[in-house]
């Protein structure tokens, strides 16, 4: 099984020699280059993504073409505009690949039949969910009720490889700042 499942897995649920390999079958291989884009705006997302090594954006296009972060996944994370892969419907946001990405792909039909067969599977990712779920709002709140330097305090206390990682324009983008701020903030740590 590839050492990021294993991972995935590790100390939550025990496979079976023949259920390690029905979830590698699952999880195809995937490439991907600096910037492309995995999920097209109006397209359906037919994959949730495990990133082996990388970050993939989740993110919104204005009408002007500005972009607006929602979501940032990292190693070991799974993650892909979620309300188009569950409904079917075409996505509101679009999925990049910010630099060089190994990932590993699941598709709708290949998570149902992880759910079906393989014991624990449904609970290990509805607790994932849960967590993300959690976090996204915890996000939210943050973006309502805090100022700049709050939110960038807690996102270089809770998650400092987005600012070490990633480009400054994201790290604005995702902390719904500009970059003039975000560097007044970087600059008074």
């Amino acid at each position: 099984m590839h050492p990021a499942l294993k991972k995935l897995f590790a100390g939550k649920i025990i496979l079976t020699q023949e259920q390690e390999e029905l979830v590698n079958g699952c999880f195809k291989p995937l490439s991907a280059r600096r910037n492309e884009i995995l999920v097209q705006k109006g397209s359906i997302a037919r994959h949730l993504y495990l990133v082996v090594k990388g970050c993939l954006r989740i993110f919104l296009t204005n009408e002007d073409g500005s972009e607006a972060t929602r979501f940032l996944i990292f190693d070991g994370s799974m993650g892909t505009a979620f309300p188009s892969f569950i409904l079917k419907k075409p996505s509101v946001a679009s999925v990049q690949s910010l630099g060089p990405s190994e990932l590993l792909t699941l598709s709708y039909a290949d998570r149902q039949t992880l759910f079906n067969k393989i014991p624990g599977w449904e609970t290990m990712y509805r607790q994932a969910m849960e967590l993300a779920y959690i976090e996204s709002i915890q996000r939210i709140e943050s973006l309502i009720t805090m100022d700049a330097r709050a939110r960038y305090k807690i996102l270089l206390r809770d998650h400092p490889e987005i600012i070490q990682r990633l480009p400054s324009r994201i790290v604005a983008d995702y902390l719904g700042i500009s970059q003039e701020t975000l560097s007044r903030l970087k600059s008074k740590k």
